[in-house]
């Protein structure tokens, strides 16, 4: 950017910095937050606005008119009429500006659609096919059953299982330490089959997957020779780590962390040909979860603690489903529906 907008720059990086380590917004929500920002202030220099004292209520409505002139989703719109009115009341405290335009910027009100649950037996056949598969020992096989198995029994977010690593389990507990959104920590347990699918894979495929990653290693640096040809640190040890000091829990092909696209192809192959409508990626196994939580009796506020929930009206959502699933039984079962 030029000399204009210089002090919009700073002013984001202020700001992304607070929502970040005051409000602990993290990964997928500060990457949004940057995007949102960041397009606001382009909006903002194309009209010749370079001080936040000069951002009013009209240019703000403006900039949202133009997003969704760009075709953009009602919960985009949405989501950005929230940055928006988050860093203007954030530079009214800070002082950088006399008022707070953003405090009467209204977006679209999203329709919350109900998720996709896949039904209890379904999931049960889903989960037997991958036991099934794991039974040939392939290591990268015998690690999508224990993936799956845990979305399900501890109901994780893609991200929370992705970053889980070996310390973070507790075999002996069955119980999992995972890190949620705003960096909240919590720990979840994991059930019987979740137990036999993940100790099978920490105990067998895991090293697999290790050595593979560190034989490619070595034959890529020594040229197909097996013998390493970089040179090593003065103590004769090679500055990299083994392979085997790999701290996550869940590994690609490469012996790296495992990434969210993987996880996301893998759930999308599997959900594919299954009854039922919406998404088909890793968070459909976590509604599911919570559905058949409280399809099966659970207390709404145990399940907003184990979902991670800081709000119980997001949990709620899922008493919907169960509602519809009810409605749903009922029409198809009852004489006098």
């Amino acid at each position: 950017m030029g000399s204009e907008t210089t002090h919009f720059d700073a002013i984001e990086e202020d700001y992304l910095a607070h929502v970040r380590f005051e409000r602990g917004y993290a990964g997928n929500t500060l990457a949004a937050y940057r995007g949102d920002i960041a397009d606001l202030f382009r909006f903002l220099e194309r009209h010749s606005v370079t001080e936040p004292s000069a951002i009013t209520l009209e240019l703000l409505r403006d900039w949202l008119w133009e997003v969704s002139e760009r075709g953009m989703a009602t919960a985009t719109i949405a989501r950005r009429a929230a940055s928006a009115r988050g860093l203007t009341a954030w530079m009214l405290r800070r002082g950088l500006a006399s008022t707070d335009p953003g405090a009467r910027l209204r977006a679209p009100r999203v329709q919350r659609a109900l998720p996709r649950v896949v039904h209890a037996t379904a999931m049960a056949g889903l989960l037997a096919g991958l036991a099934t598969r794991a039974e040939s020992d392939d290591p990268t096989a015998v690690r999508d059953a224990a993936i799956i198995e845990l979305l399900y029994a501890s109901a994780l977010r893609v991200s929370e299982i992705v970053g889980l690593d070996v310390g973070d389990i507790d075999r002996r507990r069955r119980t999992l330490r995972v890190v949620g959104k705003g960096s909240k920590e919590r720990v979840v347990p994991y059930g019987g089959p979740a137990a036999r699918a993940l100790d099978r894979y920490l105990e067998q495929s895991r090293m697999v997957l290790l050595a593979r990653a560190a034989n490619e290693s070595v034959r890529s640096e020594g040229g197909g020779t097996g013998l390493p040809t970089r040179p090593a640190g003065e103590s004769g040890v090679h500055p990299q780590p083994p392979a085997c000091f790999q701290p996550a829990a869940f590994l690609g092909a490469r012996g790296g962390r495992i990434g969210t696209r993987t996880i996301y192809s893998l759930v999308a192959s599997l959900l594919a040909d299954l009854p039922g409508s919406g998404p088909n990626g890793p968070h459909a196994l976590r509604h599911s979860a919570a559905t058949h939580l409280l399809d099966g009796g659970a207390d709404l506020r145990a399940v907003q603690e184990f979902l991670g929930h800081a709000n119980l009206g997001t949990t709620q959502i899922y008493t919907h489903v169960s509602t519809e699933r009810l409605k749903a039984s009922y029409r198809t079962a009852h004489p006098r529906a």
